[in-house]
């Protein structure tokens, strides 16, 4: 019987939070729409969000490895120093199927063991095809740091689109942790492109590793995409009845107009102000420190990236999906205020 009873209330639970058109993205922001239409007596019509697109394929975001020619990789060996196993762990079966991160670790260390190596060596020839290696390795390490951070299939997880939309009130702060490790990430960067390559590499491991559970950033496009579309469709409505019949009459209350306050306050102050809050913090906090890891490494960004980056994480400019939220959510609220201008009533910014 206490089994039974602890399934009807899961049951219960699941009803009733399906009744609930305020649990999640795309019913609340449906529903506004269509408590906008009923008290301003207009019909509702519902336009398709603006697109988006994964990350591009893996292939398409990660850039051509520099290789040193393997006759020169071959004559460093034979002269000691940690070199010499740097390079024959390079050479072995696993060396020659690094993942990008590895393959970071590779470059600074060999970067590090040949330049510690240098003063042991006394032949002129050989001094000089060292240098001229590790010149060629940091020269190479923007790409090699390029595939280590966007390179990695991990991305893909933390940025797909199939996880649906950014939570409704959640409990805590759904991406502290991730956004933690992004401006980590970013510091580590920003030192190594600078050339500064003492940094440990540590803890980047365990970020990719969250990046695989996690779908934050994916989901915070989704949920731009939901606000940008039914913001839009909700200040049609406003337009057209700011364009039509007045609200009130030489600005004086009255009940519809009371019916209209009530629900701006109970649905849009309440329900939908605090979302678009949610999603807007959420983007400063994580997507904000992605556009700046991307922006960093923009010389060395392939071409199939930059189109991808321009829309979807940059914050202004023609074709940026969050600048246009900015501009959809600033229209909306000033909509509003004229709109209850009409009775007197108008909101504050």
């Amino acid at each position: 019987m206490q089994g039974l009873r602890a399934l009807m209330l899961v049951v219960a639970g699941f009803f009733l939070t399906g009744c609930n058109p305020f649990s999640s993205a795309e019913p609340m922001m449906d529903e506004y729409v269509e408590r906008v239409a009923r008290v301003l007596e207009l019909r509702p019509e519902f336009s398709e969000p603006p697109s988006a697109s994964s990350l591009p394929r893996r292939r398409d975001r990660q850039l051509p490895m520099p290789e040193l020619d393997m006759g020169m990789l071959d004559f460093l060996s034979l002269y000691g120093c940690e070199l010499q196993y740097v390079i024959g762990e390079k050479n072995s079966i696993m060396g020659k199927v690094m993942q990008p991160l590895n393959r970071l670790r590779y470059e600074l260390r060999f970067i590090e063991a040949g330049t510690d190596c240098l003063p042991e060596i006394s032949r002129e020839g050989v001094r000089e095809s060292l240098e001229e290696a590790i010149a060629r390795k940091k020269e190479t390490l923007p790409v090699v740091l390029w595939n280590a951070t966007w390179g990695v299939k991990e991305m893909e997880s933390l940025f797909t689109l199939a996880k649906g939309d950014y939570p409704v009130a959640p409990e805590g702060n759904p991406v502290s942790d991730l956004a933690i490790d992004a401006n980590r990430l970013n510091e580590l960067t920003e030192m190594l492109l600078s050339g500064d390559l003492s940094p440990s590499l540590d803890f980047v491991g365990a970020v990719q590793q969250r990046w695989q559970a996690e779908y934050r950033a994916g989901q915070l496009i989704n949920s731009a995409r939901l606000l940008i579309a039914r913001l839009e469709d909700a200040s049609a409505l406003l337009q057209q009845r700011i364009n039509g019949r007045p609200l009130c009459l030489e600005g004086k209350p009255n009940n519809q107009s009371d019916i209209v306050q009530n629900m701006f306050f109970s649905v849009y102050i309440e329900k939908i102000q605090p979302y678009m809050s949610d999603v807007s913090q959420a983007k400063e906090q994580l997507i904000e420190p992605f556009r700046r890891l991307a922006a960093m490494q923009r010389k060395t960004m392939p071409p199939a990236f930059r189109d991808w980056f321009r829309y979807h994480l940059a914050d202004a400019g023609d074709g940026s999906l969050w600048g246009r939220l900015d501009q959809v959510m600033a229209e909306h609220t000033r909509l509003w205020q004229r709109l209850l201008e009409q009775c007197g009533l108008r909101p504050q910014a």
